[in-house]
């Protein structure tokens, strides 16, 4: 089954139009654009007289080329003359998405001599003479650097640092706004680990935390192991340990609602990449019953040919049966499904064959294993990664919370008690009177999200 083509934000366009003045100009238009399988969003007016008048469409579409469909329909239309097309997406990007103010008034002499020469020295020797007070100083107190090559940016590949940095830029104005932690995109030009590693380090004395993004596996796992064992501060990769502390939450919320035991559940695992590995340790470390890995080539089992050390570890610590057959194989019989691969490789005849009351969490992006739909006809519970369903699976849940409280904590590194706690705290965000199966994460706007995070990840840090 093909999942319905969606509209979104993310493809929206602007259309400026010259319009005859007659009262079913403004309807016709709107008409034209439904019919081609757009949202209005807004219609403005910007200027009029007696014959016509000019307007701001706005409408949401499904990607580029539907975009540039809508505006060719538009101008073919003998009563409306396209003026100019604008991408939103591309104006909200033009110039960058974050910026740096000073927190303190430099108005006279007075600020200038505290801020900067000659009272600046002073706070310099006391540094020197007592290196953790940069940390209550400086801004390394509130300070993140948010690191990738762009080696697997997104659902796009290795696209390089510079095409990544509008996903950096992001993630630090998501960090600002739901944590108030200061943050800086840090794209390096280089993918080799020595470099990586040996760069970070050189500049860890600035940050009071790393957060490894779009790193593609497995060198994501080297680096901050290598990391870890080198800096004072914590190094946590989000496509790792975000993803799998969000997925914990939210299966944790979804066994609630079907009465099932973590210890008893048998869940099968699609991807064994970052996120995907992360994930399968995080929910051993819950106690889960049993997890079977999936990848292109079917189960992870003992007694495979692979030179992938993690594929080798994940061999032998889960798949108890040592099943070596095929995904629909692998999800018979089992009470979970949990996707971070590619589309539509899982079938609703497969979630049918699962255990009773099946969760499935289809978190591809931007398009899911199942359709939402196609699962839905079978599962008890479904998620996704997409902000367009119910239940979406999205690491800003876990992140912002998870370094306000390494930060709050003075934290020297990161450990699994902490995504454990932040993985509880999640969860009961949404409070066990109120989970249900639409409902098993909150919203990612949730004012007492990250502040509950944080609190958790504090308290186990300490």
């Amino acid at each position: 089954m093909t999942a319905a083509r969606l509209t979104s934000a993310g493809f929206s366009i602007t259309v400026r139009l010259a319009l005859s003045a007659d009262p079913g100009a403004a309807g016709r238009l709107a008409t034209v654009v439904g019919q081609a399988g757009a949202i209005v969003t807004a219609l403005d007016v910007v200027s009029s007289d007696n014959r016509r008048m000019v307007v701001d469409l706005t409408c949401d579409t499904t990607d580029s080329v539907h975009g540039e469909q809508i505006t060719q329909i538009l101008e073919t239309m003998p009563d409306f003359e396209v003026k100019k097309v604008s991408d939103r997406t591309f104006l909200l990007h033009l110039g960058g998405k974050i910026e740096v103010r000073p927190k303190v008034p430099l108005k006279n002499r007075d600020d200038l001599s505290m801020a900067y020469t000659p009272g600046v020295a002073r706070v310099c020797m006391a540094i020197a003479d007592n290196p953790d007070d940069a940390r209550r100083l400086t801004i390394k107190r509130n300070t993140v650097a948010v690191v990738s090559d762009g080696s697997a940016v997104l659902g796009l590949g290795n696209i390089g640092p510079a095409a990544a940095m509008p996903v950096m830029e992001g993630k630090a104005a998501l960090f600002k706004k739901f944590a108030d932690v200061d943050a800086w995109p840090v794209c390096l030009d280089t993918q080799d680990t020595d470099e990586i590693v040996d760069i970070v380090t050189a500049m860890a004395p600035t940050y009071g935390g790393v957060n490894l993004e779009d790193i593609a596996a497995p060198r994501c796992f080297e680096i901050e192991k290598r990391l870890r064992e080198r800096v004072d501060i914590p190094v946590f990769h989000d496509d790792q340990h975000g993803t799998a502390i969000v997925v914990l939450a939210a299966l944790t919320n979804a066994l609630r609602v079907v009465g099932k035991d973590i210890g008893k559940a048998r869940a099968t695992v699609v991807g064994c990449g970052a996120a995907g590995t992360a994930i399968m340790r995080l929910l051993a470390k819950a106690g889960i019953g049993d997890i079977v890995p999936v990848d292109r080539d079917g189960a992870l089992h003992e007694g495979m040919e692979t030179d992938n050390e993690t594929w080798q570890w994940l061999a032998s610590a889960f798949n108890k049966e040592n099943y070596s057959g095929d995904l629909a194989g692998a999800v018979e019989g089992s009470d979970v499904f949990i996707g971070v691969s590619a589309p539509n490789i899982l079938k609703g005849s497969d979630v049918g064959r699962m255990a009773k009351d099946p969760i499935v969490f289809a978190l591809a992006n931007p398009d899911p294993e199942i359709s939402p739909s196609e699962a839905a006809r079978y599962a008890a519970i479904v998620a996704t990664g997409r902000s367009d369903t119910p239940n979406q699976i999205n690491n800003v849940l876990a992140f912002p919370g998870v370094f306000r409280g390494l930060l709050d904590a003075q934290a020297r590194g990161w450990t699994d008690e902490a995504a454990l706690a932040a993985a509880v705290a999640l969860a009961d965000c949404v409070g066990e009177d109120k989970v249900n199966a639409t409902y098993i994460v909150p919203s990612v706007f949730d004012s007492h999200v990250a502040p509950a995070v944080a609190a958790a990840v504090k308290q186990a840090t300490r």
